[in-house]
């Protein structure tokens, strides 16, 4: 029943207190609803109650479904949390021995720095006395140089003006170079340029080598023996004019003089000439010898005269050794002479100068120290 139908029995019900509406009273009855619509309403709403059911128990399975394997989950990670504190505490002891490790290390770091800083300091200690030992040994072969120096030389220079030996001399400045150019310091280049400058003046000013000059003079004296003497009978050129000689002609038939051996004097005097030239052979050798150029060649003009004065020039022997001694003087030309000893005095000088310097160094601070 509708409402409608409960509101105009209502209304027509006798004995109530309101009256009738004449309006209402005339309004025709409507047609009676059909009974099947609440019956479809009724199992509508039994299907959307059916379906709800339904969905909530379906959400009830779900969410118990959905517990279990939550519980499961969380079993798993209850498992895996358990086993990462297991983990993380060995971890952590081990970060703990490690942190130990490391203090100890640090601790044995400290030890081996403080160490290698003292044997840094130990080590300049060294470094510094074996430089300074290293400047003493310098020092000391410095100076042992220099003295090497200068006594080479002091030895050229005397072997030069004693002897004539140019060879001899340019060795000794060529070591006394090769000495000086060892030693470290360059205050001694100038004396070392000064050495060289001596050296190459030794060198040019050098004569010939004395060996095959001795050996050709020992061949004139061996062959000496065997010269022939001008012939007693043959007039000499002072005999062909001149008073003197006319004066000695005519007096030579008066006077006669003879050895106590019964030989006469032409021939005395002809063997002492013989000895005379080879006196002065050997007196050419000496000079040669000494490397004295002049005293040698002094000595080979004499024999060359006494062979002119004496002997046959006229013999091809003779002629031969005559041409051999102008040989010998032709190869003793004597050099231009050398002024040696400037760069000893430069030496001496500036090894007077180096001397100086450490006692002025010393002095320096004892006067300063006065008040």
């Amino acid at each position: 029943m509708s409402q409608d139908d409960l509101t105009s029995d209502v209304r027509t019900t006798p004995g109530m207190g309101t009256p009738p509406d004449p309006a209402r009273t005339r309004r025709p009855a409507p047609p009676a609803r059909p009974a099947g619509g609440t019956l479809a309403l009724a199992l509508l709403l039994a299907l959307i109650a059916i379906i709800g059911v339904g969905y909530v128990a379906w959400r009830q399975w779900q969410l118990l479904h959905i517990n279990a394997q939550a519980l499961r989950t969380t079993a798993a990670l209850e498992e895996r949390t358990n086993a990462l504190e297991h983990t993380l505490s060995a971890t952590t002891s081990q970060g703990n021995l490690l942190l130990q490790r490391l203090n100890d290390a640090d601790q044995v770091n400290r030890s081996l720095r403080e160490e290698l800083l003292s044997q840094d300091q130990r080590v300049r200690d060294l470094e510094e006395a074996v430089g300074k030992l290293s400047e003493k040994t310098l020092s000391g072969q410095d100076a042992m140089r220099l003295d090497e120096t200068e006594s080479l030389l002091r030895m050229g220079t005397e072997r030069y003006t004693l002897f004539h030996d140019a060879q001899g001399a340019a060795q000794a400045f060529a070591l006394a170079g090769q000495t000086l150019a060892g030693v470290n310091d360059n205050a001694f280049k100038g004396v070392q340029q000064s050495i060289e400058a001596e050296h190459e003046a030794l060198a040019k000013s050098q004569s010939a080598d004395p060996a095959p000059l001795l050996d050709s003079v020992m061949q004139l004296r061996n062959a000496l023996s065997t010269l022939p003497f001008r012939p007693l009978d043959e007039p000499t050129a002072q005999e062909s004019g001149g008073v003197w000689s006319r004066i000695w002609h005519a007096l030579k038939n008066v006077v006669q003089i003879r050895r106590d051996n019964g030989a006469p004097a032409d021939i005395a005097d002809a063997r002492i000439a013989r000895e005379l030239v080879a006196l002065d052979l050997a007196q050419a050798q000496a000079g040669l010898l000494a490397w004295d150029s002049d005293a040698a060649a002094t000595a080979l003009k004499r024999a060359d005269a006494g062979l002119a004065a004496q002997f046959d020039m006229q013999s091809p022997a003779v002629q031969q050794a005559h041409q051999r001694i102008a040989t010998l003087l032709a190869q003793l030309k004597p050099g231009a002479p050398v002024k040696l000893g400037a760069a000893l005095s430069e030496l001496r000088n500036l090894r007077a100068v180096h001397a100086l310097k450490p006692n002025a160094e010393n002095g320096a601070p004892s006067n300063g120290a006065k008040p």
